[in-house]
This record gives C-alpha cells, structure tokens and sequence, in this order.
C-alpha cells in the first residue's frame, strides 16, 4: 500500500510540475483598432452651437441620435447652446465642462464655428473622444478627434442630372427652350468647386448641349449680390434654374428667381422647403442634402464593428449615406416620372461606384476650371 502511495506521489508531482511550466495561452494578435468594443451602449452628448428647430443641421443630428436611442444602441443628452453674441463666449466653457466631467463616451458638434472651441478641449482633454461634423480645419491635430466631412460632389451629380433633364421640359410652368443653368457660388475654392464640378459633370452627362452660368458672390451672407447675379443669369442667358451655394448668399438666387417668376431655384445642404419663407419655397425644385444624422449613424455602426477615425478625417458621400437629394414635395410634384428615374439611375451609379464623380479638392489638374470654362454660356 505504501509502494503504491509513493507512486502515485511521484506521478502527482510529475503532472504537477509539467503543468506549471506550461505557459498561459497568448491572446490572438489584432490590430489595436479592432479591439474597440463591440455592441456597448455608448453615452454621448450632442453640443448645438444654436438650437433644435433649424429644420437643418441641428435637426438631423438629433434624428440620428434619437434613432440610436431607440435601438438601445446610445443613451445621449443635447445641451443647446444657444447662437446669439451672447451665447458664443459661453461655448468654450460648455465644452470645457462636459469634457472635464469624463463620463461620455462621445461629445458631438458640428459647423464652422466650433472647430477653435473644439481643439482647445480636445487638447486639454486627450483622453475623451470627440466628433465634429462638416469641418475639417484641424484635421489629425489632436488623436482623439474624428472629422465627418461630406462628399458634395456626389450630391452636386445629382442635383446637375436633375437640373439638366428638368431644363428641356418646357410643359413645366417657368422652364424655357434654352439649356442653361446657373450656379451661384460663396466663393471661388475647392469646397465650392466640389459641389460645382459635381454639377457641371452631372448636367453634362445628361445633356452635352447644357450650359452652366457660374458666378461666385465672394460671400456667405451677401443675399443681395447673389439677387442680382440670379437676376442677370435669368435676364441674359435665359436661365431656368440655379443652385445655390453660398450659405445665406445662396438665397438671393431664389428671390431673384421669385422676381422674376421666370425660374427656379434648387437648396443646399439641408432642405430648404423647409427653412425658406412659404413664397421661396414654393419656387424651391429640391435641395442637395447632408445628411448629418445618418454619418453619425454611420460612425456609431463602424465602432460597433471595431473600426474607428480617431484622428482622422471621414469623408462620406452617397454609399455611406452621407449625402443626398430630396424627392419629395416639389421634386415629387414637378418632375416628370422619366426625370425622376434619371436621377434614381445615376444614384444607383454613383452608389455602385458604376459612374465616378470628380473632385475638386486635391486636384491639382485645374479640371473644374476647364469644364466651367467650357459650360460658360
């Protein structure tokens, strides 16, 4: 009995001994990015440098959150802020605050006019993440920012087939004989051009007879330059439609366009049925969207699959659902079914990558030049 005791000792210490120096199994290598984490319900808070009930940005942004909110994906709170004089110097302490306190997975904010506030948290605040959305200005200065930025020459495609197809239909009340457009610009540089090359490829694609008259206002919120640029395309070339594209300069177009009861007018960014006065909307065809609250659906479905931006820029366009063109009220009302398939055609081509879209941003062969150039009526 005790020569099999000491056996069986001898035999326990054996296993003993080969189990300790066997080493832990090493976890799977991966990429640092995939180890995000996976289906966690985020907390996050949206900063708006104004207030819910633009019918724009802001609006779209609580959209989209709110859709994640109902998934159970986020939980979110949206502090307005406020956009009076008054309100701007507060900005920076707001966004200070909500960064000290540490407990949001994400802080969200958009526009040109948060960039400055935002870098400065971002950089006293290195460890809370942050996404700003339509701005690019500091663009991988700070590892815990991701910029969203919007490919509008995939918006301005749409919007020039459109206006293209929709010039020669002269059964529509205000549409003449003559293939010209019009193009109303804030200023001269390559976000503008973007949407312009986009355009002037659309409508060019549809219509190698089309004409684009392309004029910059040099200004965001000069609505009555824009006015008499409109009201000059509209008196001397004959044009029926024009996009605009200058901010609250963009306006004057479609008040040129009411004046004259000679044209329309097509929105920007967000749909201007919505925000212009009745008589304005009324003469509004469609706008070119961002749609803000779908990028950040978007974003939030990227980190669920362990793919992140920190520090990066996104550009999204019309695969991701970044951009867009509205299709209903007046673009429903007025354009014909045949106008409407066109459009829904080349969506499906620039989504299936089928047709691709110029950009004028890092483009170094002045191509939007040549073909503004060569559309100038």
């Amino acid at each position: 009995m005790k020569k099999l005791l000491a056996i069986l000792l001898v035999v326990l210490m054996a296993f003993t001994i080969v189990a300790c120096d066997k080493k832990p199994e090493e976890p799977a290598k991966t990429d640092p990015v995939a180890t995000e984490p996976a289906g966690d319900v985020y907390k996050v808070i949206n900063l708006v440098n104004g207030n819910l009930g633009d019918k724009s940005f802001f609006d779209s942004a609580e959209a989209g959150l709110k859709k994640l909110a109902d998934a159970g994906r986020i939980t979110y709170e949206t502090k307005e802020m406020g956009a009076t004089d008054a309100d701007q110097p507060k900005w920076q302490q707001t966004i200070n605050d909500v960064a000290a306190e540490g407990k949001y997975d994400l802080i969200i904010c958009g526009t040109y006019q948060m960039p400055d506030y935002l870098k400065e948290a971002a950089t006293a605040y290195p460890d809370q993440k942050f996404l700003i959305y339509d701005d690019t200005t500091y663009v991988g200065d700070n590892s815990n920012v991701v910029n969203v930025s919007y490919r509008q020459n995939d918006m301005g495609y749409l919007i020039g087939v459109f206006a293209a197809s929709m010039t020669s239909q002269t059964d529509v009340e205000n549409m003449n004989p003559e293939k010209v457009l019009g193009f109303i610009g804030g200023i001269d540089s390559p976000v503008i051009n973007d949407f312009l090359y986009g355009f002037l490829e659309g409508a060019k694609a549809t219509d190698p007879e089309i004409k684009v008259d392309t004029r910059y206002v040099n200004s965001y919120a000069d609505t009555a330059t824009a006015k008499e640029m409109g009201l000059a395309m509209i008196n001397d070339n004959k044009v029926d439609i024009i996009w605009g594209v200058a901010g609250l300069s963009g306006n004057g177009g479609a008040e040129a366009a009411l004046e004259t009861g000679k044209a329309w007018f097509v929105g920007v960014d967000s749909d201007q049925e919505l925000t212009l006065s009745k008589e304005l909307a009324a003469i509004t065809l469609t706008s070119g969207l961002k749609n803000i609250g779908d990028s950040l659906m978007w974003i939030f479905d990227e980190w669920d699959a362990g793919r992140t931006y920190w520090g990066k820029e996104v550009n999204l366009g019309l695969p991701e659902g970044g951009v867009g063109i509205v299709t209903d009220k007046n673009f429903a009302k007025y354009a014909p079914q045949a106008v409407q398939d066109k459009v829904a055609e080349a969506e499906k081509g620039v989504r299936d990558g089928s047709i691709k879209v110029s950009s004028a941003i890092g483009d170094e062969t002045d191509g939007v030049v040549k073909l503004r150039t060569e559309l100038q009526p």
